[in-house]
C-alpha cells in the first residue's frame, strides 16, 4: 500500500496545514467583523499558520541547501509567510476585525495556488542556476517579497476604505501619519460675569476617530513601509544584475513591471504627502497598485518570458 505524500513530504504537509488554518480563519474573521469585535482565536490561528509556514521554509532550506525562494512554489509560500507576518504586525498596531477580514484572503490564495494549482515539476526543489548562486539572492528576492506583502496588505486595507461607510462622505481629520485620538476645539461658556453674562473660553474635547479614518491611516503607513522596501529591492536587484549579466537595467518584463509598480505607489505617496489626499481618492490608486503587483508577480512569471520567469503556460 503506497504511503501518502503528506506523510513522506513534511514540506507539503506543513503547507497544507497552513492552508487549513487560514481556511478556518476566513469565516471566523468575517464572523468577528459582523459582530464588530476582535477575536483572539483568529490572531492565534494566523500566528500558528505563520509558524507552519516558517517551519516549511526552514525544512525546504534544509532539504534544498539554498534559500527557499528560487522557484514559484517557494516564493508563493514565502509571500504567504510575509503576508501573515505583516497582518499580525498590523493587528498589533490596531486590533480590529477588519484587518484579518481584508488581509487573510491574500495569504490563503498564495498557499492555495502554490499547493493545488502549480504542477508537480514547479513544486519540486531543484539546484540553483549559476545566475542565482549569489549572496544577493537572499538580499534582493527576500526584500522584494516582503515589500510585496506590505504593499498587498496595505492595498487591501485601502480597498476596505472604499467599501466602508460608502453612503457617507468621508471626513478625515487626522494627518496622513497620525491615528488614534483626536481633539476638537470648541468655545464654551465658563463661569459668569457680574452682569450675568458668561465669559467664553476655549475647551478641548476628545473625539473618537472613526474606523474608516483609522483604516486610511493604517493603509498609508503599511504602504509606506512596503514602498521603502521595494526601493531597496530594486536597487539591490540592479547591483545584482550588473554582477550577473553586466548590465544595471535590461528592460526585462519583470524589471519593467516592477518599475511600473514603484511608480504607481510613488504616485500614491505623492497624492498623500504633496496633494494632501486622504480617503477614497488615494485608495483608488492603491487598488491600481494591487493589480500591477499581481501582473508583475504572477502574470509575468506564468507567461514564461524574460530572465526572471519560472515559466508555465507557454512552456513546451
Amino acid at each position: 500500500m503506497p504511503v501518502p505524500a503528506l506523510l513522506t513530504d513534511p514540506v507539503l504537509g506543513l503547507g497544507l496545514a497552513a492552508f487549513a488554518l487560514l481556511l478556518l480563519v476566513l469565516p471566523l474573521a468575517f464572523w468577528s467583523l459582523s459582530g464588530g469585535r476582535t477575536s483572539a482565536a483568529v490572531r492565534l490561528l494566523v500566528a500558528v499558520a505563520n509558524l507552519c509556514l516558517t517551519a516549511q521554509l526552514v525544512l525546504r532550506w534544509w532539504d534544498s541547501g539554498h534559500f527557499p525562494i528560487s522557484n514559484l512554489y517557494e516564493s508563493l509560500c514565502f509571500l504567504a509567510w510575509a503576508c501573515t507576518l505583516t497582518q499580525l504586525l498590523v493587528e498589533r498596531s490596531w486590533p480590529s476585525p477588519l484587518v484579518p477580514a481584508a488581509a487573510t484572503p491574500m495569504a490563503l490564495g498564495c498557499v492555495a495556488f502554490a499547493s493545488f494549482a502549480l504542477p508537480d515539476r514547479l513544486q519540486e526543489a531543484s539546484p540553483l542556476v549559476p545566475a542565482l548562486r549569489s549572496s544577493w539572492l537572499v538580499m534582493h528576492v527576500s526584500v522584494i517579497m516582503v515589500s510585496y506583502a506590505a504593499l498587498l496588505v496595505g492595498s487591501l486595507l485601502s480597498l476596505a476604505v472604499l467599501f466602508t461607510d460608502r453612503r457617507n462622505a468621508l471626513e478625515l481629520r487626522s494627518s496622513s501619519i497620525g491615528s488614534g485620538g483626536y481633539r476638537q476645539a470648541r468655545l464654551a461658556v465658563v463661569g459668569e460675569g457680574p452682569d450675568g453674562t458668561g465669559a467664553p473660553a476655549m475647551q478641548l474635547s476628545s473625539v473618537a476617530i472613526p474606523v474608516v479614518e483609522q483604516l486610511d491611516s493604517l493603509s498609508y503607513r503599511t504602504i509606506t513601509v512596503g514602498f521603502l522596501l521595494l526601493s531597496v529591492g530594486l536597487v539591490s536587484g540592479a547591483v545584482w544584475a550588473n554582477e550577473a549579466w553586466g548590465s544595471w537595467w535590461s528592460w526585462d518584463p519583470k524589471e519593467t513591471w516592477a518599475l511600473i509598480c514603484w511608480l504607481v505607489y510613488a504616485a500614491y505617496l505623492h497624492t498623500r504627502l504633496i496633494r494632501g489626499w486622504q480617503g477614497r481618492k488615494p485608495a483608488l490608486v492603491a487598488a491600481a497598485g494591487l493589480v500591477v503587483i499581481v501582473v508583475c508577480y504572477i502574470g509575468v512569471n506564468l507567461l514564461g518570458i524574460g530572465l526572471h520567469s519560472y515559466g508555465w503556460f507557454f512552456e513546451s
